[in-house]
């Protein structure tokens, strides 16, 4: 311990034992503030990551496509001539994006980029007997899928697997149609009908996915589209999904399609996540606040109690800086043991609440951990806290006459 610290400290621990029920009711008071911080930030950032990940389970975080179809413009008419004419929108078609094989390569060299897949989807119907239900078609090259969308941890039943003729379903189409690994069943898309057989059966995580995802091999659905060569969305992965939005606009800059990202196709979604993240901050900034007076109020009461040891600190020669030193001293000491146990808390939340918030399975409902750095920052956060709050009472007792402070 450095020597000019030495006094200020034996000093803020005689104050701290004295008052051994104020100390104790005010570390507690940190710790748990401290554990309301650290618990709901790492339970709003679990519900997010949780969120996050079910919606983009199965979604790439950016779509290239080709661009919409538009209606040229008449041609221009001279100077002062008017002209009433009428422009309807164009219906769109399926269409390809040009030249995507070259595409993939070229995509795949950026660094935010994880993984890229090519897709043909479109809609048609599903037929078994008299049964008949809606779906999505997807056609797409399994191993791409597979390290984007995941499908072999989806996997329910059959062997993931797509050669010619073959077919991927969701669980809640497979049990609509009646079918299981193995069986047959129609696929028509309006123009061609072809009979594929089931090989597995996925869960998508979204009931109305299961209920009409059909995914076969990228050149069955070009077949059954009637768009031989062709892929009509190219999709990319992103390793932080935050960042899809600048990859997207660097990517609209060099390229003439039409590129989104997951934040622009789920809004809503995003907004609802901005707005929790709000809350938490409010949530963080009025606890800390609460922990600031709290802190303070108790060191006020300590400058009164111990005027009569201040005065006499300050007739045996102890400077204004040192006594104001020591309720500093005081304040980051409170700060940091409330923020030790107020972090142990937080931990033994997030274990209560694993154990305690199940799912119909018997699993936790979302993962949630306290990373170490939200740790360190919130126990940071706490002593700070403490400093501040010990300011005021600090220049007050500083500030007393050693005279006036005996007599009292």
């Amino acid at each position: 311990m450095p020597g000019w610290l030495g006094f200020e400290w034996r000093v803020a621990l005689r104050f701290l034992r004295e008052g051994r029920m104020q100390t104790l009711l005010i570390i507690v008071g940190v710790a748990a503030g401290v554990a309301v911080i650290a618990y709901i930030t790492a339970l709003v950032n679990g519900l997010q990551a949780n969120t996050v990940n079910k919606t983009l389970g199965t979604q790439a975080h950016i779509s290239l496509r080709a661009p919409d179809d538009a209606v040229t413009p008449s041609w221009p008419h001279a100077p002062g001539v008017e002209v009433m004419s009428e422009s309807q929108a164009r219906a769109q078609r399926l269409r390809s994006v040009a030249n995507w094989q070259a595409l993939l390569p070229l995509l795949e060299q950026g660094p935010e980029v994880r993984t890229v897949s090519p897709m043909v989807s479109g809609s048609g119907l599903a037929l078994r007997g008299e049964a008949s239900q809606s779906i999505a078609l997807m056609g797409v090259d399994l191993e791409r899928y597979d390290r984007m969308a995941d499908l072999r941890g989806k996997r329910v039943s059959g062997e993931l697997r797509l050669e010619p003729g073959e077919a991927v379903l969701g669980t809640e189409l497979a049990r609509d149609l009646g079918l299981r690994v193995g069986d047959r069943f129609s696929v028509n898309t309006g123009r061609v009908s072809d009979s594929v057989r089931v090989t597995a059966l996925v869960d998508l995580g979204i009931k109305d996915l299961n209920r009409r995802t059909v995914i076969v091999p990228l050149r069955s659905a070009q077949s059954l589209l009637n768009l031989p060569g062709g892929a009509t969305v190219i999709e990319l992965q992103v390793h932080d999904v935050w960042t899809a939005e600048q990859v997207a606009a660097e990517l609209r800059r060099m390229l003439p399609y039409k590129i989104e990202s997951w934040q622009e196709t789920n809004a809503q979604l995003v907004s609802a996540l901005r707005a929790q993240s709000i809350s938490t901050a409010v949530i963080r900034i009025v606890v800390a606040i609460v922990v600031v007076l709290g802190i303070a109020s108790v060191l006020v009461v300590s400058v009164v109690q111990k005027q009569r040891e201040i005065g006499i600190l300050r007739a045996m020669g102890a400077t204004r800086g040192q006594i104001q030193r020591v309720f500093l001293v005081e304040g980051a000491l409170v700060g940091a043991l409330g923020s030790v146990l107020g972090v142990l808390l937080s931990m033994s939340l997030i274990w209560l609440f694993s154990v305690l918030a199940l799912g119909s399975d018997g699993m936790p409902l979302f993962a949630i951990h306290l990373p170490f750095d939200t740790a360190v920052r919130t126990a940071l956060l706490a002593v700070v806290c403490g400093v501040l709050a010990a300011l005021a009472p600090a220049r007050r007792a500083a500030r007393m006459d050693p005279a006036q402070a005996i007599r009292l």
